[in-house]
């Protein structure tokens, strides 16, 4: 997978075995996980599980979470990315995701980059869908899928936690950006 989308201030790429180090440091922090059901990774070999899940994805289906790098300085500040979920629901359904580190929350880029996605998606991978679960606590989170237009159409339990479904449809996306039309 080549994908490499540019916000003004994100590279977004795909992984490589070079990242393992990037994400043991994104998910060795508790706070990190405390919306992903407090299980932060213990040792680099967890890391590189989750590393080998997401080539994975790329050589099954062509997409899947990318690398979010910092133009200004190179910096790895987490994930974001569109694959296609077969785990949260009893459906199998394509799914934007993101994760940062905790020293980039509040700046704006999980937003930035879900817009960039939600473009990619649309446009260069022809989906018609976009979804989007957060658990409802999860303020955060939820403010920024409320923000990029996705929209809550329903409510569902994972891991014994509430958590709100988001959906976005193509035809609404489209409409957004173009509201006279």
């Amino acid at each position: 997978m080549n994908t490499l989308i540019y916000t003004s201030r994100l590279i977004m790429r795909p992984f490589t075995i070079n990242d393992v180090q990037n994400l043991f440091d994104l998910d060795v922090d508790p706070e990190v996980h405390v919306f992903l059901g407090n299980n932060p990774v213990k040792s680099l070999e967890e890391s590189e599980l989750m590393l080998q899940s997401i080539l994975a994805q790329y050589r099954k289906h062509q997409l899947g979470r990318l690398a979010i790098i910092r133009k200004e300085d190179n910096q790895f500040i987490g994930w974001a990315g569109i694959k296609l979920e077969e785990n949260v629901r009893d459906f199998a359904y394509y799914d934007l995701g993101y994760r940062l580190k905790k020293q980039f929350w509040g700046q704006g880029i999980a937003t930035e980059a879900a817009k960039a996605l939600l473009e990619y998606g649309f446009q260069n991978l022809k989906l018609e869908t976009i979804n989007a679960a957060a658990e409802e606590d999860h303020t955060a989170s939820n403010k920024v899928l409320n923000k990029i237009g996705m929209r809550c159409t329903q409510r569902f339990i994972f891991d014994n936690s509430p958590c709100n479904w988001y959906t976005l449809q193509k035809k609404q996306w489209l409409k957004s950006r173009n509201p006279t039309e």
